[in-house]
């Protein structure tokens, strides 16, 4: 064989992994359909597609389905492909100072278990990393699931990330400069990827919360720690460091100060948290807990007004903490910045509830599975590599 056949050989497999990877794609937007719809939607030819179906079938990556289509005409069926969602999971993890929520989630992001606790917010650093691996297996374990099961990892954290996946948290002290991913890797055999807590949170909301058809995006978590994601041009923005978006660090904006006055224990019920009680009782019309919240915006409005002034967001999402407060949250704000801004973005409250940072670890996750599609050549599951 000469170096040329070498070379064209070489050529001829490459383009069909990424033809591979297009049909798989496809399939992964939508499901299920046929080799002459799939045709259609990637531009390749129909024996090309149906070369390529009967090998994904043969891996396992789709499955042929008996499900009828809608209006389907008289004669012989024509045959329909699903891509095989529940082959693999993802999980995603946020990992606060008082909170661990877990998600498990399909290949197509449906999240089929979810895990909360509270846990006392002194626990030091080794005692977290503990804790999480404690739980990430039992979640597992419950699931009927082990490590090997598992795709991919996210893993939000409260703190900045630098591009080596390496921690500063002033909010967890004994985190910085920890690698949380490499201090996993024997316990998940699959890459682990860790990132600010509120950056997940604007994912989150670019995919399936407030700001879905927005792509330049201020996500404020709004509570006694003030922190923002930013999405420009529908990308999250992360900074040379890792560092955007990090208000609180800043003393001069006065944020941790209008943290304290966020202090509520009027009518709290068990288990109940003072930020929630706070909004239930701010959703009743309670005039002290409007006077305690007024205060509160009042304190952190120049904060982001500043934020509002540098980035000129299209859309600014409020969550965190004080996100059940709902509705009234948003005109509160508005009047705040007023005064102090050429003019006020368009403010929506995130509807994700407690699960919105996990949720885009979920997404983080799901993305990284995508980016090894074009590698796919054989096995049913990626090749995966330790973080």
């Amino acid at each position: 064989m000469t170096v040329h056949d070498k070379a064209r050989g070489h050529d001829l497999a490459a383009l069909r992994g990424l033809n591979t990877a297009v049909v798989l794609r496809a399939l992964r937007r939508e499901s299920p359909q046929t080799v002459s719809t799939l045709a259609t939607t990637t531009g390749l030819s129909r024996p090309t597609v149906e070369a390529l179906v009967e090998e994904l079938a043969g891996q396992g990556w789709i499955a042929e389905t008996d499900v009828p289509a809608a209006g389907r005409s008289p004669g012989r069926p024509a045959r329909r492909f699903r891509f095989r969602s529940e082959a693999g999971h993802v999980i995603g993890v946020d990992m606060g100072l008082r909170k661990l929520v877990l998600l498990l989630a399909r290949l197509d992001g449906e999240v089929v278990a979810r895990h909360r606790e509270e846990f006392p917010a002194e626990l030091s650093g080794a005692e977290r990393i503990e804790l999480l691996r404690g739980r990430l297996r039992r979640f597992l374990t419950d699931q009927g699931l082990g490590p090997d099961d598992v795709w991919s990892v996210g893993i939000g954290v409260p703190g900045m990330v630098d591009d080596t996946g390496r921690i500063l948290s002033v909010v967890v002290p004994d985190w910085t400069d920890l690698d949380l991913a490499r201090r996993l890797a024997d316990d998940i055999p699959c890459r682990v990827f860790v990132e600010n807590d509120v950056n997940l949170a604007v994912l989150a909301e670019h995919w399936r919360g407030a700001a879905v058809l927005a792509d330049d995006v201020a996500c404020v978590l709004v509570g006694r720690r003030i922190s923002c994601g930013v999405m420009i041009d529908g990308k999250l923005h992360r900074g040379r460091r890792g560092g955007a978006g990090e208000l609180g660090i800043l003393p001069q904006l006065g944020l941790e100060e209008a943290g304290k006055v966020l202090a509520w224990d009027g009518g709290r019920r068990d288990g109940e948290s003072g930020s929630d009680a706070l909004a239930r009782a701010v959703r009743a019309g309670n005039p002290a807990a409007l006077d305690v919240l007024d205060r509160y915006l009042a304190g952190v409005a120049p904060g982001i007004a500043a934020l509002v002034l540098a980035l000129d967001p299209e859309l600014l999402v409020l969550s965190g903490a004080l996100a059940p407060v709902g509705a009234p949250l948003g005109p509160l704000l508005t009047e705040q910045l007023r005064p102090l801004t050429l003019h006020v973005p368009r403010i929506a409250v995130s509807t994700l509830g407690r699960e919105g940072v996990a949720l885009g670890a979920v997404r983080r996750a799901l993305d990284a599975v995508e980016a090894q599609l074009p590698d796919v050549a054989g096995p049913l599951r990626p090749s995966v590599a330790k973080h």
